[in-house]
């Protein structure tokens, strides 16, 4: 194998890849790259067995060929060298020689026939969705999935199709993301898919968004295409909850808050909660919503904004990172939010019609900071 290429061409691909390779990986062919190089084109792949991903670019093809190189080495020296160009070549003995300039290295490959073949999509069931607007639903709900549940399905996100409509949903018990939009299809879809979170974390981070994403659905894995670039990942298995059973559908008390308003007042507020106690008190009253929190290492804190609220008096807490977690995946000047009473979850919507659902904290004892 030989091919000549620009740097930083393969810079910008070895950055995106890098992520899906293990750290600490169950076989050590697993921590390496694969590399072809057919026609006038390298293949990038890496894989964890779970999460792979395969990129692909134009380059100067010499001879073509295959090698696996150390990830973690390769990326780093590659990094490091200053040449525009750099030429890089595989000998019988999967001994690799790098050039750039006056540069020139040796590096230890191995054979590709050791490296796992990923999955194939050949005729798997497919719909296409801008790639913005994908990035966007998958923001919009990934943040409230579990990290480490016991529950497996929780650590994903639920991908929903019904016809021309698709659904993500998240959630890890104590708040909740729903999305939906429309979308074309060519032959609507149905079934619900569950996808990892460190899936879909990574193909929000490397998805391009300004080109189109088509996504391929196999019987227990999913692909995503975008450009140059194709991420596929395995799918949970399990049923995940019931969720329309937690969506609040008709809250007592229904009012707008002014978005950057409410982030800033809540995470001034916040500086007074600790991890032992993370709560803070919404207290709606005429007109005003005050919030405050106290905590015995720190001290007390109030602080107040105008609200369209002309109900009763009511306290209700909420941990204040989910809420704001909740209020920076959404963009609208203002949200709408509905609660019912202290012991009922809360209810967020933004006028993409996203619903965020964030269960109430015990509230201890009687507001006392004045």
């Amino acid at each position: 194998m030989k091919f000549v290429m620009s740097r930083a061409e393969l810079v910008k691909l070895m950055g995106r890849i890098q992520s899906v390779v293990s750290s600490k990986p169950a076989i050590p062919i697993l921590s390496n790259i694969l590399i072809e190089a057919y026609a006038d084109q390298i293949i990038l792949s890496a894989t964890d067995l779970t999460v792979s991903m395969r990129t692909y670019t134009d380059a100067k093809v010499l001879q073509e060929g295959a090698i696996t190189l150390p990830a973690k080495h390769f990326f780093s020296l590659i990094r490091e060298l200053t040449a525009p160009q750099v030429e890089i070549s595989a000998d019988a003995d999967e001994i690799v020689r790098v050039v750039a300039g006056n540069s020139n290295f040796k590096i230890n490959g191995m054979g590709k026939a050791e490296f796992p073949t990923l999955p194939d999509f050949m005729g798997a069931p497919s719909f296409e969705i801008n790639g913005e607007k994908f990035k966007t639903l998958l923001s919009k709900t990934a943040f409230a999935a579990a990290k480490d549940d016991s529950r497996q399905m929780l650590n994903g996100i639920l991908m929903q199709l019904q016809g021309n409509n698709l659904g993500f949903v998240a959630t890890d018990g104590k708040r909740l993301a729903k999305v939906r939009a429309q979308i074309e299809m060519q032959a609507p879809l149905e079934g619900q898919h569950i996808i990892p979170l460190k899936a879909v974390e990574e193909v929000i981070k490397t998805l391009d968004g300004e080109q189109t994403a088509k996504v391929l659905i196999g019987e227990d894995k999913i692909a995503i295409e975008s450009g140059s670039t194709c991420f596929m990942t395995k799918l949970l298995s399990g049923d995940y909850p019931d969720i329309e059973r937690v969506i609040p559908t008709n809250c007592s008390s229904n009012l707008h808050l002014h978005r950057d308003e409410l982030i800033s007042i809540l995470r001034q507020v916040s500086l007074f909660t600790t991890d032992r106690s993370q709560s803070v008190r919404f207290c709606f009253s005429q007109g005003e919503l005050k919030l405050l929190a106290a905590s015995s290492e720190l001290g007390e804190g109030a602080v107040s904004m105008p609200v369209d609220y002309s109900g009763e008096y009511m306290e209700i807490a909420f941990n204040p990172n989910f809420f704001l977690d909740i209020l920076r995946h959404t963009k609208d000047e203002t949200v709408a939010f509905g609660m019912s009473d202290p012991y009922n979850p809360g209810l967020i919507t933004d006028k993409s019609a996203a619903q965020f659902v964030i269960m109430p904290m015990r509230i201890e004892q009687p507001a006392h900071v004045a």
